[in-house]
């Protein structure tokens, strides 16, 4: 009875430490999720905007081998939250941020954990480097007389600090504008309204649950919802917070390719 029961314990034990390893593992993964979206909205006058998405980054170092996954050139970075969190050096900080940049010029808002670090360094960080910082203000990303690409951002929800009034305060804004609106918390659906004419939503902070075992988890697994009054990414996030491991939650970045619908 008693080898059985050493039997079973080391089984177990050996179980779990392969699980560990495995869930480790899948944290490291580098993944583009691609998303071809079509707009009634989009603006006449442009093809196409390709955005490279990417959040929840924590404590990672953005690899070469996510960025060679992106399928071609992009118009735009775009920096979801968690960019940082306590205890990362700000030289890991710079050197994803200086990756991010060959890209194409890069868009920033807060996530719950950017607060964590000392946000004048960060602040004066992303300066240096050319980083849009959006705190609840927009920015023109290509404007025509058919229409503007308008990107919104909003800083996070914890601490009711998120002002989406602030960000929509645009005194040139028409009715034929295309507005993508950053959010880290995807919860700021809840604040728009059709009158808001939010096309996008792009957001993080679930971590798709992070680590889920037989489909359950803390937060549903993140992907692109097509709702009543915009169209919500939610992603799973490129990092991990408090432990380094994921489970049917996998880490993730994106690539949107955005068009009209009448696009061909």
């Amino acid at each position: 009875m008693l080898e059985i029961m050493l039997v079973m314990l080391v089984f177990v034990m050996s179980f779990a430490i392969l699980m560990i390893i495995v869930m480790y593992l899948k944290a490291k993964e580098n993944r583009v999720t691609i998303h071809h979206i079509k707009f009634d909205t989009f603006p006449a006058h442009l093809d196409s905007l390709k955005i490279f998405f990417i959040s929840d980054i924590h404590r990672r170092t953005v690899s070469d081998e996510l960025l060679k996954k992106i399928p071609s050139q992009v118009d735009v970075v775009m920096i979801g939250g968690d960019l940082t969190e306590s205890g990362v050096p700000f030289s890991r900080v710079e050197q994803n941020i200086r990756e991010l940049k060959k890209l194409a010029p890069v868009y920033f808002v807060y996530g719950n954990n950017d607060y964590e670090v000392n946000q004048k360094t960060l602040e004066t960080l992303l300066d240096n480097n050319n980083v849009c910082i959006l705190k609840n203000t927009y920015k023109e990303l290509s404007s025509s007389s058919n229409g503007r690409i308008v990107v919104l951002g909003v800083e996070d929800m914890s601490g009711e600090r998120d002002r989406l009034d602030l960000a929509l305060n645009d005194p040139k804004k028409t009715e034929t504008d295309f507005r993508i609106l950053l959010s880290h918390n995807p919860d700021i659906y809840h604040k728009i309204s059709q009158i808001d004419r939010i096309s996008l939503v792009l957001s993080g902070h679930t971590h798709g649950g992070q680590i889920r075992f037989l489909g359950f988890g803390l937060y549903k697994k993140g992907r692109l919802h097509k709702l009543r009054n915009t169209t919500l990414l939610v992603s799973n996030g490129y990092g991990t917070t408090a432990l380094p491991l994921r489970l049917g939650a996998p880490a993730e970045a994106h690539y949107l390719y955005l068009t009209r619908k009448d696009h061909k």
